[in-house]
């Protein structure tokens, strides 16, 4: 019942559940009036329990209605990425085979529709390891994959991360991230569950998340750009107000963690994968005042071990397997493919993607640690690295540059400051420069980067 808005509705009713982004607060006891009459809707419409609806939508009030609605009655959440064409987002529907469809006009028209019916009735409560949804991979390998994860595994993560933070009575977690990804949709059960509150933002922006955190938002999740993004727009150290800024999605420059150090804003290092709903390892609360290396430690109910140098993942929030894969055995190690290691105290590093490894002249150089350093220099805003093949040095690392247009510098001056971060294997051999980097999300989309990328590269040596 804890991913149920009626439920929700009987046992908070007065308490706010989204904020959306026009600025309208809504009650659960609202929420549940709006879900229950959409529900209706679906269910006169077919969608029972294990049905499958896909929804292809940005995050907005028909969007979350209906994924909400799915919820309510068993069914099984396909969320469809906004930003993918239309030939890419029919092979994920084709694949999933989904009972129902919704794109953006058909959930306006569904929400219209439900305005004047009727509420659904209660509906027989879904079994545990019935799926709640099917998140499909980034993709990095060449063919994204469709995650199956159940409410039994969302439930363990949402409990997990609860242990670790615990809950206010005034908590409010911002969601400005899109619901396909694991990370947004996590932010919506962990909330629904603990009948907290979701602060709404269509997209990320640094000025307007600065402005819901003084209107009272105490949790944010972010990814290291994001983070860079607010501490620089941040004049007033709002930021500092949070109760806690996860950082995950990518290896967080120990530059940007000191920064929120300094200022006072807590900021809590994580690991995490689609495959085990959302978080694996994060830094404890208690541990935020200090400026830890890696990513914390495995949450309660996770194990992580490596073999060979590979993160492997165990427990409670894993998947039950890809769509049209033999299923993960319960309690099998799931190999993520990144490389990482632990240390001592049992806390997760993370070096890279193995997809994205470059070996050069028989060294390995981690993209991840690269693009931090490149980041790091003067008139970037952001770098994303690859390999480039090469008949003397197997691979020459290679990096496409996102400048900053608040940081004017010459690309003379960001090659001199990136020869002083880089050891000389690791430095960027080719380049080339560009006004945006493709992103799904705020994340690095790398599959389409290294392709828009590896033929456009020159030759880069200091002048």
């Amino acid at each position: 019942m804890r991913f149920r808005v009626l439920a929700a509705a009987r046992d908070a009713g007065e308490r706010i559940a989204l904020v959306l982004p026009g600025g309208e607060r809504v009650s659960y006891a609202t929420l549940g009036e709006r879900v229950g009459r959409v529900a209706e809707v679906l269910r006169a419409g077919g969608v029972g329990p294990r049905a499958r609806v896909a929804i292809w939508g940005t995050t907005r009030e028909p969007t979350l209605l209906a994924m909400f609605a799915a919820l309510e009655l068993g069914a099984t959440l396909v969320p469809v990425h906004p930003r993918l064409v239309a030939t890419e987002a029919e092979v994920l529907i084709r694949a999933s085979t989904p009972a129902r469809t919704f794109l953006e006009d058909d959930l306006d028209e569904l929400v219209l529709c439900a305005r004047r019916g009727p509420v659904v009735a209660p509906q027989p409560p879904p079994a545990a390891r019935d799926p709640l949804a099917i998140l499909f991979t980034s993709g990095s390998t060449g063919r994204p994959k469709g995650a199956i994860l159940s409410r039994a595994a969302f439930l363990a993560s949402a409990e997990a991360s609860e242990k670790n933070l615990g809950w206010r009575d005034d908590d409010a977690w911002l969601l400005a991230m899109p619901v396909c990804h694991v990370g947004g949709l996590s932010i919506l059960t962990r909330c629904l569950a603990a009948r907290r509150t979701v602060v709404v933002h269509e997209r990320f922006d640094a000025d307007a998340t600065l402005a819901a955190v003084g209107a009272g938002v105490t949790l944010l999740s972010v990814v290291p750009t994001m983070l860079k993004r607010l501490l620089e727009a941040d004049r007033h150290n709002v930021l500092a107000r949070v109760r806690a800024v996860l950082v995950g999605g990518a290896a967080c420059p120990p530059a940007l963690l000191e920064e929120c150090a300094s200022r006072g804003v807590i900021s809590l290092t994580t690991y995490g994968l689609t495959e085990a709903c959302s978080q694996v390892t994060s830094q404890r609360l208690r541990e935020a005042s200090l400026v830890e290396p890696g990513c914390g430690s495995p949450l309660d109910g996770t194990e992580v071990a490596i073999h060979e140098g590979r993160i492997h993942v165990r427990g409670s929030t894993m998947m039950d397997g890809y769509l049209a894969e033999a299923p993960l055995a319960r309690g099998a190690w799931f190999d993520t493919g990144d490389l990482g290691e632990l240390d001592d105290a049992g806390r997760l590093h993370v070096h890279a993607r193995r997809v994205d490894l470059v070996v050069t002249g028989g060294e390995n150089v981690y993209p991840a640690e690269v693009e931090a350093a490149l980041e790091s220099c003067p008139g970037v805003r952001r770098a994303f690295v690859f390999g480039v093949p090469d008949p003397e040095w197997g691979e020459l690392v290679a990096c496409a540059i996102e400048r900053d247009p608040g940081r004017e510098a010459a690309e003379q001056e960001i090659y001199t400051s990136m020869t002083r971060v880089l050891a000389t294997h690791k430095r960027p051999r080719r380049v080339c420069f560009t006004e945006t980097l493709p992103t799904i999300g705020e994340k690095l989309d790398r599959a389409r980067g290294k392709e828009n990328y590896a033929g456009s590269v020159r030759v880069w040596t200091k002048a």
